[in-house]
């Protein structure tokens, strides 16, 4: 779990971390550089969850030997897929990244938001609906395994 105060914005126990894969996570079904020593740390905390269509057919392979839960999602509205699984998880306990227009609803719903600016650019509802924006995924998942910073940039008085 990770808990952060943040006054004026709220009080977090965070125990999942729920990441989008391709464009968040990973590029052309690849993950990022520099990605995997951060995850494995934050899996000291929290649970990783990573939610994809698997557009590159990747995924499988690319996360086999690392401590997530993978769900694949089924052709349809993957943006409502996403929303349920963090009501499952409970929106309140998640923090979510992401960086499509699919991601939006998830962003909305956890308890914090992160929207990723990476090379495949972040659309605009998934922008709207995050709580914070970083330029890219090492700087997001840095600033849970150093919650201070969240502070920093969320807070708003005290």
């Amino acid at each position: 779990m990770i808990a952060v105060d943040i006054p004026g914005f709220g009080q977090f126990r965070l125990e999942h971390l729920v990441l989008d894969y391709n464009g968040t996570l990973a590029l052309d079904g690849e993950l990022c550089p520099g990605v995997e020593p951060l995850l494995k740390a934050l899996a000291e905390s929290l649970s990783l969850h990573v939610l994809t269509a698997d557009t590159h057919g990747s995924v499988a392979r690319r996360l086999a030997h690392l401590p997530y839960l993978v769900h694949i999602l089924g052709t349809g509205d993957e943006t409502q897929a996403k929303l349920q699984y963090v009501r499952q998880l409970g929106g309140r306990t998640c923090v979510c990244l992401g960086n499509g227009r699919n991601d939006q609803l998830m962003l909305r719903e956890a308890a914090l938001g992160i929207a990723v600016l990476g090379p495949e650019g972040l659309a605009l509802p998934a922008l709207l609906a995050a709580d914070l924006v970083v330029p890219g995924i090492v700087p997001a998942l840095e600033l849970l395994l150093k919650p201070q910073r969240l502070r920093a940039t969320l807070r708003s008085g005290g």
